[in-house]
C-alpha cells in the first residue's frame, strides 16, 4: 500500500460526509484490532472524516472479500476497509488465503466500484511469542493509520473524478 500523508479533500467532498465499513477478522484479533484502533484514531483526527463508520468482524480473513461484497453492493458505503492477519503455520495454505483474500478484494473493488482498502497483512514469518505480538501490534498500528489515510484520499479522488465528469 502506497503511504499518503497529506489530505486532498474537496470542499466537495467535505460537505457530503462519506460513509466507511470496516471489516476485520478476530483471529488474532488482539493485533488485527490495533489496525482498527489506529484506523479510527487516523479517522477523528482527518480535517474530513467519514460521517459514519460501521464495523464489521469476521471469525478469519478467509470471510473478508464475500462481507465486502455484500456490503459493496449494498450502496450504502463510499469504501471499504478490510484489516486482517493471514499467518504462515508451515504449511501452503498460508499462500492460498492470502492470494485468496487479496484477489478477492480487488475484484469486488473492480466489480462494484466501491474502493476495498486492504489492511490485511500476510507475513512471511510469524511466531506467537513475545517479540513477535509486540512487533505484529505495533505495525498493525501503523498500517491502520495508513490505511485510513488512503481511504480517505481514495474517496475524495473518486469524488474529483465524479464531479469532473458530471
Amino acid at each position: 500500500m502506497n503511504q499518503m500523508t497529506t489530505s486532498h479533500l474537496t470542499p466537495a467532498a467535505a460537505s457530503h460526509p462519506a460513509r466507511v465499513a470496516v471489516i476485520c477478522s478476530s483471529w488474532h484479533g488482539d493485533i488485527v484490532d490495533q489496525a482498527k484502533h489506529a484506523l479510527l484514531a487516523e479517522f477523528a483526527r482527518s480535517p474530513a472524516p467519514p460521517g459514519q463508520v460501521d464495523q464489521f468482524e469476521v471469525p478469519g480473513a478467509f470471510e473478508i472479500p464475500l462481507l465486502a461484497q455484500r456490503l459493496a453492493r449494498s450502496g450504502r458505503y463510499d469504501a471499504i476497509v478490510a484489516c486482517g492477519l493471514v499467518v504462515n503455520g508451515g504449511i501452503y495454505r498460508h499462500e492460498f488465503v492470502a492470494t485468496a483474500v487479496i484477489d478477492g478484494l480487488m475484484r469486488v473493488q473492480l466489480d462494484t466500484g466501491v474502493p476495498v482498502l486492504s489492511a490485511v497483512l500476510t507475513p512471511r514469518d510469524f511466531h506467537e511469542h513475545a517479540d513477535h505480538l509486540r512487533f505484529f501490534s505495533e505495525h498493525f498500528v501503523k498500517k491502520g493509520a495508513e490505511v485510513a489515510r488512503a481511504c480517505l484520499e481514495t474517496i475524495a479522488g473518486l469524488r474529483r473524478v465524479d464531479l469532473a465528469t458530471a
